[in-house]
């Protein structure tokens, strides 16, 4: 997909792809603890296969069609990062019925920081201590947070610690999905990593589909597909943000999705987050920001 150097198109992609994906957040909220989130996932991923054929019919060059697209000697990385997004995906979705959208949207915001320690061990990288210093302030950040919920002094109910935890488990997941696609991307086109990750995605929910299924109301359907949907459209949009301009550009509009999941949470459950959360929230969005421009700065020639 070509760079379009628009960044204000780019921007206003982000902001709505932000609150896509916020708006899907609601929806998958709103059926917990009445559909089990393994088949939310399976319509989330069953939706992305469409989307998928449309990127690569959009960007894949030289023919080939799907059976090019899926041409590869890399399969063991493929299904690596296939399990880290599903796994990323899955505590997402189970976390949300246990914490407040806002809290939940800013634990799992804390990507670029595990991004940043991972990346010592899988990529080899040097981290300095300007970095590695942004990531123990992140760090910071989810233990304001956490204390602000009372969950080191005994105020936290047990199923919102679990919530707290598994948030983070995203953050661990969703980091090793973001290596496995930089480590792919240096041998394999994008069309092959997005075609892979759906097809071994939606196969592996298919099987557990099965044994967790409930057969959904009208209505409850309906939210389903709808997940499927703002979901899909949602992932077009980001990847036309992220092709329309350079990453500096773009990149810090990603945390408006804190903004929308406050909006939201408030509008659709009366959640108003309290001061721990909004504070903690900032650090951990700061730390990114920092990353960022640090990363940026150590590949400018």
């Amino acid at each position: 997909m070509p760079l379009r150097h628009d960044p204000r198109r780019g921007v206003l992609l982000m902001l709505a792809a932000c609150g896509l994906f916020a708006g899907m957040s609601v929806a998958v909220k709103h059926l917990s603890g009445q559909i089990h989130f393994i088949e939310m996932m399976f319509f989330r991923t069953a939706c992305a296969m469409p989307v998928a054929l449309l990127i690569m019919m959009r960007t894949q060059r030289g023919g080939g069609g799907i059976v090019g697209a899926l041409r590869t000697r890399r399969f063991p990385g493929h299904a690596l990062r296939a399990t880290t997004g599903t796994l990323a995906m899955g505590c997402s979705f189970f976390a949300l019925g246990l914490l407040p959208l806002a809290e939940h949207q800013a634990l799992t915001n804390a990507t670029p920081l595990f991004v940043t320690l991972l990346s010592i061990p899988v990529l080899g990288e040097k981290v300095g201590p300007w970095r590695l210093g942004a990531v123990l302030v992140g760090f910071a950040g989810m233990l304001v947070i956490a204390v602000g919920q009372g969950a080191f002094s005994g105020g936290l109910p047990e199923a919102a610690q679990i919530g707290l935890v598994v948030a983070l488990m995203h953050g661990v997941f969703s980091a090793g999905t973001t290596l496995m696609v930089r480590s792919l991307s240096a041998t394999e086109a994008s069309t092959t990593i997005v075609m892979w990750q759906s097809l071994l995605m939606s196969g592996a929910l298919a099987l557990a589909l099965p044994f967790v299924w409930v057969t959904p109301t009208a209505a409850q359907f309906g939210l389903l597909v709808l997940i499927g949907v703002i979901g899909a459209v949602g992932q077009v949009l980001l990847t036309e943000a992220w092709a329309s301009a350079q990453v500096s550009s773009v990149a810090p509009f990603s945390y408006s999705s804190l903004l929308w999941a406050v909006l939201l949470g408030w509008l659709a459950f009366g959640e108003v987050p309290s001061f721990w959360t909004v504070t903690g929230a900032l650090i951990i969005v700061a730390a990114g920001l920092f990353i960022l421009h640090r990363e940026l700065q150590r590949r400018r020639p």
